[in-house]
């Protein structure tokens, strides 16, 4: 069998190849830009592929991504529709993810870029920030595996949390909220914001002046999600106004963030690099290994992107 990979570039596929080699040693790694048969692949490992590429592979079994989301694969115009496309979402990338969370949540709720701004500028500045995890009300948008992670870590350090979706969750012990209809009392309830939500049609701009309005004044944000969530001069203008007291955003509709962004110099947002839930190479291997091998005993896989989910 043969594994093509598009994730990290041409100078990662000895490293890939290392992995592959301590959890499927009898499968065949190439790379992307290596002069290949198309006809000879059989499994695809990607992140943004070029467009028409996975179109050439005639006998690909499964496609596969380098990241939790597939909007990268989906791009593709030419994309073989009749393919499933495994999602990466591991036991790893739950644990980063709510970690990320965590530390955001933390980071917003005693106040700590202001701390930071301070020391850039030499100034020391006594200011009321006797907040604890008990006095802010966290609303999860998007209870997937990675929203769940989030929400049990959150309410074990002991944030209230709250969470919603599009349709009906029972989660223990996570009171949670469904649909349009049950979106405003959702914010209403809500002093800091996570989205992680999927990319789809309808979460599209989901982040706007509406929803943003609907919580209550002094809130604060994260978005983990998709860049395509956010409308990013509704998030300026919500924060200008005190609407919004602070945000941290870790994706963005362009990636990287071009440089001229006035996302970069505001000083009421934290900015990371989309890093909030990257499995190392190690563990992206191993899983992938393990969806080839379920693959070809003919068993279901788990997180296969669903077109009528859209996610």
């Amino acid at each position: 069998m043969r594994l093509i990979i598009n994730s990290g570039g041409p100078s990662a596929i000895d490293a890939w190849r290392e992995q592959f080699r301590a959890f499927a040693p009898d499968l065949d790694v190439v790379g992307w830009h290596e002069d290949i048969d198309p006809a000879t692949v059989d499994y695809a490992l990607v992140w943004a592929p070029d467009a028409g590429r996975l179109a050439t592979f005639t006998h690909l079994k499964l496609i596969i991504s380098a990241g939790a989301g597939v909007d990268h694969i989906l791009a593709d115009p030419h994309l073989p529709r009749h393919l499933s496309i495994a999602r990466m979402v591991t036991a790893r990338t739950r644990t980063e993810m709510a970690e990320f969370v965590l530390t955001s949540a933390l980071m917003l709720t005693r106040d700590i870029k202001r701390v930071v701004d301070n020391q850039a500028r030499r100034h020391w500045e006594l200011f009321d920030s006797l907040r604890v995890a008990a006095d802010m009300r966290v609303g999860i948008m998007g209870l997937g595996h990675l929203g769940v992670a989030a929400a049990q870590l959150l309410t074990r350090v002991g944030f209230p949390v709250t969470g919603w979706s599009r349709g009906a969750s029972t989660l223990e012990g996570l009171p949670s909220y469904a649909g349009q209809e049950q979106f405003g009392e959702f914010l209403a309830g809500t002093d800091l914001l996570v989205c992680l939500l999927p990319a789809t049609d309808a979460t599209k701009g989901i982040l706007n002046t509406a929803t943003l309005s609907q919580l209550p004044r002094g809130a604060s944000l994260i978005n983990a999600g998709r860049g395509s969530h956010m409308v990013t001069q509704d998030v300026i203008d919500a924060l200008d106004s005190g609407q919004l007291h602070q945000a941290v955003l870790d994706v963005f509709e362009q990636e990287p963030l071009p440089e001229d962004s006035p996302l970069w110099t505001h000083p009421g947002i934290i900015i990371t690099p989309h890093c909030a839930a990257i499995p190392n190479r190690k563990e992206r291997a191993r899983h992938t290994a393990l969806l080839i091998e379920a693959n070809e005993r003919g068993e279901a896989l788990p997180n296969i992107y669903d077109p009528q989910r859209g996610y």
